[in-house]
């Protein structure tokens, strides 16, 4: 049997798009609140940390979480989410990556957690549905990552085994939960590094133009 890997998913947020941190530390500044303070009170704090999951999971929407996170935060909720990620640009290298990948037979899908789609749709302009074979929003699914459950879902829509797929993240968690399902995982950390390791484990140069 072979051990050609023939499946790649890939996160969104932070992945396909520019990191997710400066971001928000630009939006920190723009709206005169301390460094860090999103983090705490959206990631941190329990009750903040549970609607961000419910968010991703579709429980609730980007308007109720708006509402949430201008309460904690004490800034106007609306459109809070687009204000927060308004800096995140696509990232080349990974995007071009990516179509190199399916011109070389492998096919590719996205695994992302949610952050609502509306009133601001973070994954708009993206062309996702066009450029990729298989596209998992975790709201659309009742679930997000790292649940086992979203990553068999996914793999199964890939229609590959967990053992030909390599997934892509920039939280080390969901690798590591992709990892343990016995997917081969890449946390995300620089794009270059990202795909020079994508091209070996494909076995593919996916930084040719």
């Amino acid at each position: 049997m072979s051990n050609r890997r023939t499946g790649l998913i890939l996160d969104f947020g932070g992945v396909l798009t520019t990191p997710l941190l400066p971001a928000v530390l630009a939006f920190e500044q723009r709206e005169g609140l301390p460094q860090g303070a999103c983090l705490t009170a959206l990631y941190k704090d329990p009750e903040g940390v549970r609607i961000t999951s419910d968010l991703e999971r579709g429980v609730v929407s980007q308007r109720e979480w708006n509402e949430f996170a201008g309460r904690m935060l004490n800034v106007p909720a609306g459109g809070l989410m687009g204000r927060i990620f308004g800096d995140l640009r696509p990232e080349p290298l990974l995007i071009d990556a990516a179509a190199a990948a399916r011109r070389a037979g492998i096919k590719v899908g996205i695994l992302s957690n949610s952050v609502g789609l509306e009133p601001w749709d973070l994954y708009a302009g993206y062309e996702l549905e066009k450029l990729y074979d298989v596209v998992v929003i975790s709201e659309h699914h009742m679930m997000r990552k790292p649940d086992a459950q979203l990553f068999e879902t996914t793999l199964k829509l890939m229609g590959l085994p967990a053992e030909e797929c390599v997934f892509v993240d920039d939280t080390e968690a969901y690798v590591q939960a992709a990892e343990q399902l016995g997917l081969a995982g890449v946390h995300n950390q620089d794009p270059k590094q990202t795909v020079a390791a994508l091209s070996e484990l494909f076995d593919v140069d996916l930084a040719a133009s």
